[in-house]
């Protein structure tokens, strides 16, 4: 399957959705934590110092802790629980985290790899968000083929846990929460002093074998620390073994996510090939300039900690400014470190619904100029929730936006591969924005349904000029009554 059927035969219309209901089977419902059963726990302290970095500044003061406080700190700010909601009906709890994700179902696990971090034994972990511990999986000198970083996070994606809800479309969102996981780790490593680099381009089997994965659980990106500054480890390798925890009584196969994930894999080949530099996306004219960005002055680690997926927007009359918008198109635009980003394939489409200072309609965003260009003048509310599935939050928001991926140019430069890299794209620019609103006192929810060919009509897009891949919204959120900080 190439990616391009698996794209058409996941999209929605509205004839699609109506013959194909579809119950969700509670008993069955996935684990939403693994474990490995039978190896080392290793404690990580709670409370971590907080990340005093401005957040929408991102470069903050290196870390001087030792390797268990500074692991601490990465992972409470990027992927531990932040916070829990209450089932009225039951009166159960489930846990909300710090890196969002579809449906709150979390495919997205973090592996890392140490070598000759201070305090810390060298080996390989996998990070255990419900108890914020590690598990030792293997300790001593492990080398992966083509790093030499003192830390690599691993992160891997378990399809089953997206497609017990959102079935063969679930491959999309597993891609768009690895974006989402990709920057919640990037930016809070940034926030500490670290820069990180993300390698997109590797032998899945490879990967997969060398950090002993089950077969669920595929490697989807590499994190690199690269300027920890840190010696290389030694000693010896032992492996723990130890058996992952059975998700569910049953995994329903899903044809079509096997084999665009087999389409999108790399052979060791293929990887020591390398990748093609994407030619840069053609430049519009713009007609309207954005003021300078808003300021804020929260910190990154409380930013981080409180942000949370908008369920709804306060409708009305309430609006945001200009300047709050340029801030959080701006953060949406800052480079992204990775081995596939040497262009970018995103395009942003807004419709402003409430942004003093801007007429309401649909409008194109070009970075280069950071400049909006009116597309369609007049009220877009009700066109943006019917295209997101006729959900009203769209509308609700003082805006909301379509991210429009070049998937032929993004294949051109990286074959089958490409598909990954511009959902990646767009799931990084959405914890991008939900980081942004944050910071600016507003809400934020990503939007992964939406009557696909509907939007091309509406923003008049030829299949050559892209495919939409991601919808967001941005306003004032509607509060959570089930919501435990």
């Amino acid at each position: 399957m190439s990616w391009r059927e698996y794209h058409e035969a996941t999209k929605h219309t509205v004839e699609s959705l109506r013959r194909a209901p579809h119950t969700l089977d509670w008993s069955n419902m996935p684990h939403p934590f693994r474990h490995y059963q039978g190896v080392p726990v290793l404690d990580l302290p709670a409370d971590p110092p907080v990340p005093e970095t401005p957040a929408l500044e991102g470069v903050g003061a290196r870390s001087a802790t030792g390797g268990a406080t500074f692991l601490s700190q990465l992972l409470f700010y990027s992927a531990a629980i932040s916070a829990s909601k209450l089932v009225p009906s039951t009166g159960d709890r489930y846990a909300l985290r710090v890196n969002p994700s579809s449906g709150n179902l979390h495919p997205t696990e973090f592996h890392f790899l140490t070598r000759g971090l201070g305090e810390w034994p060298d080996g390989l972990y996998h990070y255990r968000p419900s108890a914020h511990m590690v598990e030792q999986r293997a300790c001593g000198r492990l080398a992966m083929a083509g790093s030499s970083a003192s830390i690599v996070f691993i992160l891997t994606s378990i399809a089953w846990r997206e497609a017990w809800k959102y079935r063969d479309r679930a491959y999309r969102y597993c891609l768009h929460d690895m974006g989402h996981a990709w920057q919640a780790l990037a930016l809070a490593a940034q926030a500490i002093g670290y820069d990180t680099f993300a390698i997109g381009h590797f032998p899945d089997d490879e990967v997969a074998q060398f950090c002993r994965l089950p077969d669920d659980e595929w490697p989807m990106l590499l994190l690199e620390l690269t300027s920890a500054g840190l010696p290389a480890g030694s000693g010896a390798t032992v492996w723990y073994g130890g058996q992952a925890n059975q998700l569910s009584k049953e995994i329903i196969p899903y044809p079509r996510i096997d084999r665009i994930h087999a389409a999108t894999r790399l052979s060791s080949d293929d990887a020591r090939r390398g990748i093609a530099l994407a030619e840069p996306a053609p430049f519009g004219s713009g007609a309207i300039g954005l003021p300078p960005p808003a300021l804020s002055t929260r910190t990154f680690g409380e930013v981080a900690r409180t942000r949370r997926s908008a369920l709804d927007f306060l409708g009305g009359t309430k609006s945001i400014s200009l300047p709050q918008l340029s801030a959080i198109l701006a953060a949406s635009t800052r480079p992204l470190s990775a081995d596939f980003a040497g262009a970018r394939f995103i395009q942003l489409y807004l419709y402003v619904h409430r942004v003093d200072g801007l007429q309401p309609g649909l409008y194109r965003y070009w970075p280069e100029r950071a400049e909006l260009e009116l597309i369609q003048g007049g009220d877009q509310r009700v066109a943006a929730a019917g295209l997101s599935l006729g959900q009203d939050l769209a509308g609700n928001a003082c805006v909301a936006f379509s991210m429009i991926g070049d998937l032929r140019r993004a294949v051109r430069a990286h074959a089958d591969r490409g598909y990954r890299y511009v959902h990646f794209e767009a799931g990084a620019i959405g914890q991008r924005l939900y980081l942004a609103a944050e910071a600016l006192g507003l809400g934020a929810t990503g939007i992964g349904a939406f009557y696909d060919d509907a939007v091309h009509r509406y923003l008049n897009l030829a299949p050559e000029q892209g495919q939409v891949v991601y919808h967001f919204a941005i306003g004032y959120p509607v509060p959570d009554p089930r919501l435990n900080a």
